[in-house]
């Protein structure tokens, strides 16, 4: 009996420890993994991926996913786990997330969420949004306008309904363009409105880190991986999943840009000069998102690793 007085005192005292959330943010090719490798080796904790492209494990070389050299210096969770067939969504994720975190934090009193979705990493900080339901026939006909018109055109009709969703949801994703205005064309309130009503709670704290760097040096990293991933092989990875063209995982900057080559639509300087383009697209969206949340702690991509992990031990002390 005794024993097992000591035993729940114990359980009880690991949970209601205080648990922190490290959140890695900033726009793509800046360093994210990096540092998250090394704060995850300083805290000895492990990593969730809140990448919504580094889920899947025939997408390996058009996501930047971690490397096997770097999957091996620190223990990560949602890299490759899930097939391109597979319907997974944000919705799945959060619970995935969230369930691995209560167990983590059994053991653990910091993990570390990196992530270039932002969408993703607001699901697992502070749960999904609640839409009110709108008429079905407005996603019927949304979808009808993209087959026969594309999707510029609903592009055009988000920026006219709602700027602030235009410019920083995933805008080349049709299915996020398709909801952003299926609610606001349902409501007649702009889509964005209902995002951050409401936060969950979560038994754990979050402490932002952003990494960042002039425009300049953003997009000359974004170029330059881009090259790399030629390099390595990223036209062959995309013959292979040609044949899938049509799902929503491959409707991905990288990807659907050789496509268009792959058909004879466009020379492979043109795809390559595109993909260039829309992931500098997708970075600026990136910012616009992450810089709406007065709680990042930005640092520039160039500062030590030790200045960053005594900001953040600080803020553990004040807490």
């Amino acid at each position: 009996m005794a024993q097992n007085i000591v035993i729940n005192a114990a359980i009880n005292y690991i949970m209601t420890k205080q648990k922190y959330l490290i959140a890695i943010v900033g726009p793509t090719a800046i360093g994210k993994t990096a540092l998250s490798i090394k704060l995850a080796k300083h805290f000895n904790t492990e990593i969730l991926s809140a990448d919504s492209r580094q889920f899947f494990k025939e997408m390996q070389i058009g996501t930047a996913a971690p490397t096997p050299e770097e999957l091996s210096k620190a223990k990560h969770h949602f890299i490759h786990n899930k097939s391109i067939t597979d319907n997974y969504s944000v919705g799945a994720f959060e619970k995935d997330a969230i369930s691995l975190l209560n167990n983590l934090f059994i053991t653990k009193d910091v993990v570390v969420l990196v992530g270039g979705s932002g969408l993703y990493v607001d699901a697992v900080v502070n749960g999904l949004d609640d839409f009110p339901k709108v008429d079905t026939s407005i996603r019927e006909t949304l979808n009808n306008t993209l087959k026969k018109d594309g999707l510029e055109k609903l592009q055009e009709q988000l920026k006219h309904v709602d700027l602030e969703a235009y410019n920083t949801i995933a805008i080349d994703n049709p299915h996020r363009v398709i909801r952003a205005l299926e609610i606001s064309l349902g409501t007649g309130k702009p889509y964005s409105s209902f995002l951050n009503q409401k936060n969950k709670n979560r038994n754990f704290n979050t402490i932002y880190i952003g990494l960042t760097a002039d425009r300049e040096i953003i997009y000359n990293r974004i170029n330059k991986r881009v090259d790399i991933m030629v390099e390595e092989g990223l036209l062959n990875e995309v013959k292979t999943l040609h044949p899938h063209k049509t799902l929503n995982a491959l409707n991905t900057v990288g990807y659907k840009e050789l496509f268009k080559f792959l058909e004879s639509e466009w020379t492979l300087d043109f795809a390559i000069s595109e993909i260039k383009k829309n992931t500098r697209r997708f970075a600026k969206r990136q910012l616009t998102w992450y810089r709406k949340n007065p709680e990042i702690h930005w640092f520039d991509f160039e500062t030590k690793p030790e200045i960053i992990f005594q900001t953040i031990e600080h803020i553990f002390s004040n807490k």
